[in-house]
């Protein structure tokens, strides 16, 4: 089995951070001992970053905010403006290495990036040279709105391009009056050449319902 995913998305906003959640609590009902990683987050909250908070309650695995969570920042803005807001560059090396020093600790490792696929982290590299220096498979997270189609498959090309394996992917269900969802979907389905690992209601009830929806069965020999 792998020993662990970086789970892209679509767009920034669009439930990553729900489904890396619903990811781990999965696994874990499998029998797996799991850490959720934030390695970038941007936009904080009463001195609080709800993304890193709600992947470190969904491990069940001791592990510190630091070392899930190696660059924090305050503005909810692209990381490398953020970064740089602070006089500092993101250095992808320090990533790796906490990721190491996680996947020692766990049987698997739910890596959530930032952003979309592309977002610049630094002034050279972006969110593909990030899963590409983890070489990890990737799972894509589907916002189902309108204009989900060509995101959902310009991210999956980028996705090819890097070299790196589409594990699956997951439609999360973000705009209840979209029309045509369920076609939209269906489509998705016949043009990703990855599984559909589940669909998520709008407005689930918390993390762990949203780990139903998800078939992660089919990962348990995933290498």
């Amino acid at each position: 089995m792998a020993t662990g995913f970086f789970v892209t998305g679509t767009d920034t906003g669009i439930g990553k951070t729900t489904v890396s959640c619903a990811l781990l609590r999965a696994f874990a009902a499998q029998g797996k001992e799991v850490i959720g990683m934030k390695p970038i987050v941007a936009g904080s909250e009463n001195g609080q970053w709800m993304d890193v908070e709600q992947l470190l309650a969904a491990s069940n695995v001791n592990v510190t905010r630091q070392q899930i969570n190696p660059y924090a920042f305050d503005p909810p803005i692209s990381p490398h403006l953020a970064a740089q807001q602070l006089g500092t560059e993101i250095d992808l090396s320090v990533i790796y290495h906490a990721y190491q020093q996680l996947s020692a600790k766990a049987d698997l490792v739910i890596v959530e990036g930032a952003g979309g696929f592309l977002v610049p982290v630094n002034e050279r590299q972006n969110g593909s040279d990030l899963a590409k220096t983890l070489n990890l498979p990737v799972i894509l997270v589907v916002g189902m709105r309108l204009g989900c189609l060509n995101h959902a498959l310009l991210t999956a090309q980028a996705i090819k391009t890097a070299d790196l394996t589409l594990a699956g992917w997951v439609a999360n269900c973000i705009d209840p009056q979209m029309l045509a969802a369920a076609e939209n979907i269906e489509t998705l389905e016949r043009r990703l050449d990855c599984p559909l690992l589940g669909v998520l209601p709008f407005d689930s009830n918390g993390c762990e319902k949203n780990s139903e929806f998800l078939n992660v069965a089919q990962f348990m020999n995933f290498d």
